[in-house]
């Protein structure tokens, strides 16, 4: 007996959390943040998504800000579950009909890994789980003709993770990935600000950084030919007084030279792996990048130097894998071919 599309499809990111509705795409987006303070019933959500967020760095005693999911994993299962208890309130309201759900995964998983997702979704709500590779989510998402027997690339970077796939045929012929990604971005620039300037800064400040003035390549941060610049605040190392820095694209890239370099070696694998029918398509269609890295400047430049293939930024490439699971709720031939995957 043919299985149920699902309701709602969720991509659960490290960073980010995605929530689409069948027939009406993507409707709602908070950061994967909770917020929580030990009351006399144990642990008491405060606050999930944006608010959380807000309080990262700033909490006073009591209170605790997680990052649930890390890696592209659930990592604390009870957080999980009170932040999707909270998302998926806000989009199905008080209906006593509980959700058929899709959620989007790590291709590389272990079964353990797939059944903390599961568990902490039904947990927070859901009637029934479905899993689909977040790979294969991103590549239709960016509108791939995943169905045809013709190979297509994508490579999905997010907050915890890097991942690449060769796709024909509805399946994933190839897939690598990484643990890496926007977070450890972050990290490696506040690492570089702290060991050059003798400078603490936190981790919106170093979000902040990537987004404004990130660069793969010193070339890429350039605007009339020099280098794009931000002045940022931190905590003195030695004095433990406030100070202020400026920082240079250039600066950057060189802080994100190792996080880069796994990125550009997961594509590499991934090539080596491909049959030579399919590395034949993908030499005519080239390389598409989903996921909030693909916005990252020079990646692309990168890429297209290591690959000699034509490198392509998706549309929206942050919005990718919720909007490819989304679609896959309106078709159930898609959803057959392509969901269980993971």
């Amino acid at each position: 007996m043919a299985r149920q599309p699902a309701e709602l499809a969720i991509d659960l990111g490290s960073s980010t959390t995605r929530i689409a509705i069948r027939g009406r795409g993507v409707v709602l987006e908070e950061p994967t943040v909770v917020a929580t303070e030990l009351g006399v019933r144990g642990r008491e959500v405060v606050a999930v998504g944006s608010e959380a967020r807000e309080m990262i760095g700033r909490t006073p005693a009591g209170i605790t800000v997680v990052r649930p999911v890390r890696q592209g994993v659930v990592a604390d299962f009870e957080a999980t579950e009170r932040l999707l208890e909270r998302l998926l309130a806000r989009v199905v309201g008080r209906s006593l009909v509980k959700p058929r759900v899709l959620v989007c995964i790590p291709a590389e998983t272990t079964e353990v890994q797939r059944r903390a997702v599961q568990e902490a979704t039904r947990a927070a709500g859901a009637r029934e789980v479905s899993l689909i590779p977040g790979v294969m989510a991103a590549a239709i998402g960016a509108e791939l003709p995943v169905s045809r027997p013709v190979g297509s690339l994508v490579v999905d970077t997010g907050g915890g993770r890097t991942e690449a796939g060769v796709i024909s045929l509805g399946g994933l012929v190839v897939r690598r990935s990484a643990a890496v990604g926007g977070d450890d971005a972050d990290e490696a620039i506040a690492a570089w600000a702290g060991d050059r300037f003798g400078v603490t800064i936190g981790e919106r400040t170093a979000e902040a950084i990537k987004q404004r003035i990130g660069a793969a390549i010193s070339e890429a941060g350039e605007e009339r030919g020099r280098p794009m610049q931000m002045r940022v605040r931190g905590r003195d190392k030695a004095t433990g007084t406030p100070r202020e820095i400026d920082l240079t694209a250039h600066d950057i890239a060189s802080a994100l030279t190792a996080v880069v370099a796994v990125v550009r070696q997961v594509v590499l694998d991934t090539l080596r792996e491909t049959p030579p029918e399919l590395a034949a398509d993908i030499v005519d269609r080239g390389l598409i990048l989903c996921g909030g890295g693909a916005a990252l400047r020079g990646l692309d430049v990168l890429l297209r130097t290591d690959t000699g293939l034509p490198v392509l930024r998706a549309e929206d490439a942050p919005r990718c894998a919720a909007r490819g699971a989304g679609l896959v709720l309106d078709d159930r031939a898609l959803f057959e071919r392509v969901v269980g995957q993971g």
